[in-house]
């Protein structure tokens, strides 16, 4: 251990671990953590908890009269008072004060020098440190000896709870932003993705402020000519497997920024879901599970060195975090040119939407703000058939403006740089779930794989009666009688009655942001 002075952050501890070696990381999870061990291929398996995934409900934004205006107040943006924020930060670092290690780590977010910020994350769980040793980008040591201060500051104190009579609590947990402050304050919960997330929500503030797109999305870059190509998408859709492309350079797999520069990627590591992982499938991301990666709440057989990447007895919300290097296609730095193509990631559990479509401008903007995706049967307590789910710009949890500010910035970076935008649909094909068939990632792979290469651009298209996009109707290597959802049916009044019931939900849905867009983009909505 060495000597770091906290005092600034009301923190007074002899020693911390300030950007340890991962090794070191590793000898002091094993040595802390519970339940800790080291997989057969050498990546620290790590368990957070009672908490296996994000707690939206629990986050909180600080209403402050320097930023109340920009803020998007409601479901996804609960307000805080300041009074409290230093109420729970104070509980935080008096947390922190009784630990008998801390973890520091000091790092970027944001590839591109002109909007990179400085981030400082301060926690008591080796591998919460070396989770943000992965995900953010690693200074040299030259940046390190000049890191200065920082623009913001993570307190993770996850392993100690809120104190519910704090005004403003809900329950144990409080994942807290103050802009005002640069700070995010972790009670209750100790899922690490909760400090990924709270960084890409500051810059999903940041950024719009300064004219920037920040996106929710992976990225990849064609290795002749740079120009990229960004893939929007919930979990689940396949953006994290579909950026791990040998043939195309990875620029990130999940948050990336567009601004008049091209597109730089905001995380220095990947966060892949780890549920049902193959190194047949997914070779690129199962090599990248190595020493200096993190897997996380996966079930593990100690005696066989084996890890049961299909047992989801933990939680379904398995996930494994590792630098991008990791990856053979990686692009260092991680920036690149505008793309050529946007596409949105779909899983259409009710099997109505085509494989791929090609958007307008105004059914671009439509499909942004509208953000689909769905849930299938036995993925969660209580949903018993296909379930919509809608978060506007693929990554409502995370906004901090409203809707409308990402959706115009999208507009105007499509419209200025010329892209394609697409709508490609991971889910099913032949009939909802329970009847027809999971599209195949090979074909999903040869969708994308088309459209990169220009081919799509001039393929025979028909428009869908009900959702009103252009259907493509050949594609190489996929199966043309499956490009059109109702060739695909053997009940074509069960899927005539299922496709209007998916776009009653995207009607319903969007009512709630049909006051802020144009009559163009309203026009975009299904024909019911």
């Amino acid at each position: 251990m060495e000597s770091f002075d906290l005092s600034e952050h009301g923190i007074n501890v002899d020693w911390v671990m300030r950007n340890p070696d991962p090794s070191m990381l590793y000898e002091e999870a094993i040595r802390f953590e519970p339940g800790a061990s080291i997989s057969d291929t050498g990546a620290l398996i790590a368990y957070s908890g009672e908490k296996t995934g994000r707690s939206p409900k629990d986050k909180r934004v600080v209403k402050h009269k320097s930023s109340e205006e920009d803020i998007w107040w409601g479901d996804v943006n609960y307000p805080l008072d300041q009074h409290a924020f230093y109420c729970n930060r104070e509980r935080a670092t008096d947390y922190l004060n009784i630990c008998p290690h801390l973890y520091v780590i000091d790092a970027f977010a944001g590839w591109d020098p002109e909007y990179q910020i400085k981030v400082r994350v301060i926690c008591s769980r080796p591998y919460h440190a070396l989770f943000m040793h992965n995900m953010l980008i690693r200074p040299t040591e030259e940046q390190l000896k000049d890191f200065g201060k920082p623009d913001y500051v993570i307190y993770n104190a996850g392993t100690f709870p809120a104190n519910r009579f704090t005004t403003g609590m809900t329950s144990k947990t409080s994942v807290d932003l103050s802009i005002e402050d640069g700070e995010i304050v972790i009670l209750g919960t100790e899922y690490a993705g909760e400090m990924k997330k709270g960084i890409f929500t500051v810059m999903n503030y940041l950024m719009p402020k300064r004219g920037i797109l920040s996106m929710h999305c992976s990225a990849t870059a064609d290795k002749q000519t740079g120009r990229s190509s960004v893939l929007f998408g919930l979990s689940g859709t396949g953006k994290t497997t579909l950026s791990a492309d040998p043939k195309r350079y990875l620029i990130g797999d999940d948050e990336h920024c567009w601004t008049d520069n091209g597109v730089f990627n905001i995380e220095g590591g990947c966060y892949a879901k780890a549920i049902y992982l193959s190194r047949e499938n997914e070779p690129e991301i199962f090599q990248a599970l190595r020493y200096g990666s993190v897997l996380e709440n996966v079930v593990y057989d100690e005696s066989h060195h084996h890890v049961d990447f299909n047992d989801t007895s933990f939680t379904q919300n398995t996930r494994g975090a590792y630098p991008i290097e990791y990856m053979p296609s990686a692009k260092i730095p991680c920036v690149s040119d505008h793309p050529t193509d946007v596409i949105f990631l779909t899983c259409d559990a009710f099997g109505v939407l085509p494989p791929v479509s090609k958007l307008t401008p105004a059914q671009a903007m439509y499909h942004f703000i509208s953000g689909y995706t769905a849930k299938v049967a036995g993925t969660e307590m209580g949903v018993n058939e296909p379930e919509a789910t809608f978060s506007p710009c693929f990554g409502g949890p995370f906004l901090v403006w409203h809707p409308g500010k990402y959706a115009d910035l999208l507009a105007e970076k499509i419209t200025k740089y010329n892209a394609n935008v697409w709508l490609v649909n991971t889910g099913w094909n032949g009939g909802a779930y329970g009847v027809g068939n999971r599209i195949s990632l090979q074909h999903t792979r040869a969708i994308i794989d088309a459209i990169h290469s220009g081919t799509l651009n001039h393929a025979p298209t028909e428009v869908d009666p009900i959702f009103g996009t252009a259907t493509v109707t050949k594609c190489p290597d996929v199966d043309s009688k499956m490009l059109v959802p109702h060739n695909s049916w053997a009940d074509q009044s069960a899927y005539k009655a299922t496709a209007i019931k998916l776009a009653t939900k995207f009607n319903e849905n969007f009512m709630k942001y049909a006051s802020g867009v144009s009559e163009e983009v309203l026009a975009a909505a299904p024909r019911v």
